[in-house]
């Protein structure tokens, strides 16, 4: 019987990670099924662009896939569960079961509520395609009013930035307001920092600094200090969470769900489950650990898929490189900011901003959605051969 390896999951990681597999490993040995909710691959990180009007291309993974032998199941990922090997799904059929050897976990990240009321029922965010395109729809009957309306984005990470820039630049008619816990731009050189106040004053987005968020209403935010901020579209980007499905399964995980794992990306707790992207809780070579970003979903891809094929095959695994190099922030279309951070992931003194900066980025977007929607091309055409296909066992007779 065949080696079966089932990838949950088919975003940067996933969808990456599952190609590279099926181009390295010979068929004869190896069955591949990869797991995802939508049929597309969704940007993720272009998600503000689609909510605000823009047209992003959304290749579906049944042409990802073709001619890599990959199987695509369409469903929700509903449980894991390790000592059985295998995992519960949810489909328009009703669901099942399906058993692996190997698991690799790729399910990725959603908004955090951090437990604030209100923000479920009332606020936009922009971390899935549908919520993107919730969120469009609610810019649009906004925009129909003739006079406007206010927008509040609370939070001032990278998502943040980008979202608030984005409304503001594609559409001007509306108010947008920009909410940070501290200074904005916190983690950004002095320079950069000056230049993204700069875009921001540029674009007419007011920005409310060491300001925090304790309720959001149907029309307005209530922040800790008593002030009430009037919004008609609450957008939320204070930070990502994971699912709680690899903690209820009995996984290794972190405080916040995160699955832990070695320097090869092997779950600490069951060594046949590996965790790649914003799932994973990986240290990188700087010892720190490695943030939620599309950077380290394609480091962790990498070494998951060296480590799987070296073990199954008997060959060296290599470590690949676990770096964080800096951030590229779009500020709108035509500006941005290339902060590069040094070994201790602080900010370095000089910055690239402007259409530079956004032209890198456009850049780093286009060859992302590139090499995952071609993830066989270049790689060894040399298929390897497992060292012995597993025997049958009582586990394997789940379908």
């Amino acid at each position: 019987m065949k080696h079966r390896i089932v990838v949950l999951g088919a975003g940067y990681a996933g969808a990456y990670a599952a190609g590279t597999l099926a181009r390295r490993l010979s068929p004869a040995g190896t069955e591949i099924t990869v797991v995802n909710a939508e049929p597309d691959f969704v940007q993720r990180l272009r998600l503000h662009q689609l909510a605000v009007g823009q047209e992003i291309e959304a290749p579906r993974l049944a042409d990802v896939f073709a001619g890599t032998g990959i199987r695509l199941r369409l469903a929700r990922v509903t449980a894991v569960d390790p000592e059985r090997q295998v995992v519960s799904v949810a489909d328009a059929d009703g669901g099942g079961e399906l058993g692996y050897d190997t698991l690799l976990y790729a399910l990725g990240s959603r908004v955090a509520d951090h437990g604030v009321p209100g923000v479920a029922e009332h606020a936009s965010h922009v971390t899935s395609r549908p919520a993107a395109l919730r969120l469009r729809e609610r810019l649009d009957s906004l925009g129909k009013r003739g006079e406007g309306g206010k927008v509040l984005v609370v939070g001032d990470g990278l998502t943040g930035i980008e979202t608030a820039t984005e409304i503001a630049e594609s559409r001007p008619s509306l108010s947008v307001s920009l909410v940070a816990r501290g200074e904005l731009g916190a983690p950004l050189s002095a320079g950069a920092r000056s230049h993204l106040r700069q875009a921001c004053d540029r674009l007419g987005i007011t920005v409310l600094e060491h300001t925090s968020v304790e309720a959001v209403e149907a029309a307005r935010v209530l922040c800790a200090d008593g002030t009430v901020l009037a919004s008609d579209a609450t957008v939320w980007t204070a930070g990502f969470a994971v699912d709680a499905i690899a903690a209820a399964g009995g996984l290794e995980v972190t405080d916040n769900g995160r699955i832990v794992v070695d320097r090869t990306m092997r779950s600490v707790s069951h060594p046949n489950v590996y965790a790649v992207g914003d799932s994973a809780y990986a240290i990188g070579d700087n010892g720190r650990p490695l943030p939620m970003s599309c950077a380290s979903a394609g480091y962790t891809g990498m070494q998951a898929t060296a480590a799987i094929v070296g073990r199954l095959t008997g060959h060296k695994i290599p470590n690949a490189k676990l770096d964080y190099h800096g951030n590229h922030i779009s500020l709108g279309r035509r500006d941005g900011i290339l902060q590069m951070v040094d070994g201790e992931a602080q900010a370095k003194p000089k910055y690239v901003g402007g259409r530079k900066a956004a032209r890198i980025k456009a850049g780093i977007l286009r060859m992302s959605l590139w090499t995952t929607s071609h993830p066989t091309f270049g790689l060894p055409k040399r298929k390897r051969h497992l060292v012995a296909v597993p025997e049958v066992s009582a586990k394997k007779a789940v379908a």
